[in-house]
């Protein structure tokens, strides 16, 4: 079972929690995740929020300039450093580096299970927490982050912004086309996750398969 704190969160996260709660660890493993020690260990923060669209979901969209998952969509956040107190520590750390996110805002609700990367060769820690006290958010450095967005659950529910993706390895995997972004890879597959354990996602055609761009 994964331990949610569920004190003080709005009551549309309920769904969430309640399935989170009804989840065993193992069953949240994306495909093609495994345990793998010695691994890079980097957190992400699912931040979940309520906006003037209602509902929404802070994402990012990296560079086109870095080296490494250049221009692709993600969650804020990055490898641990050793001055952080955990992974919680380090996805707020990198949350703010990243958009501006003021933690003293942000209340953590839940860590899910260390999902293994092989492409990346990272061991990622997803960090699930509710935006208890906005703030304006943006590219803190452009060289890093192209742009911030904060994309409606409804958008990420709605069929007509869901396609599965084929990737240059072969294998299929779910994606979403909002904000004038694809999100695909590890970010698409934590949101797809948790979009069925809270009973948000709605019908769905999986057999629209694009080739990843």
């Amino acid at each position: 079972m994964i331990e949610v704190k569920a004190d003080g969160l709005p009551p549309w996260l309920q769904p969430l929690v309640e399935g989170l709660q009804n989840v065993e660890p193992s069953e949240f493993l994306l495909a093609g995740s495994s345990e793998y020690e010695g691994a890079r260990q980097a957190a992400v923060l699912v931040l979940f929020g309520e906006g003037a669209n209602g509902p929404d979901l802070l994402l990012l969209q990296r560079s086109a300039h870095l080296r490494n998952h250049a221009g692709q969509p993600a969650f804020p956040g990055g490898g641990v450093d050793p001055d952080d107190d955990g992974p919680v520590a380090t996805a707020l750390r990198e949350a703010e580096e990243e958009t501006g996110v003021d933690p003293a805002g942000v209340q953590v609700f839940a860590t899910l299970p260390q999902l293994w990367i092989p492409r990346s060769g990272n061991v990622v820690t997803p960090v699930l927490a509710w935006w208890r006290e906005p703030c304006e958010v943006s590219p803190v450095d452009p060289g890093e982050v192209a742009s911030v967005a904060r994309v409606p659950l409804a958008d990420l529910a709605d069929p007509a912004n869901r396609v599965m993706v084929r990737h240059r390895l072969g294998f299929v995997s779910p994606a979403f086309r909002v904000a004038d972004m694809l999100v695909w890879g590890f970010t698409a597959g934590v949101i797809d996750r948790l979009m069925k354990i809270a009973g948000w996602e709605r019908d769905w055609d999986r057999g629209v398969i694009e080739a990843l761009p």
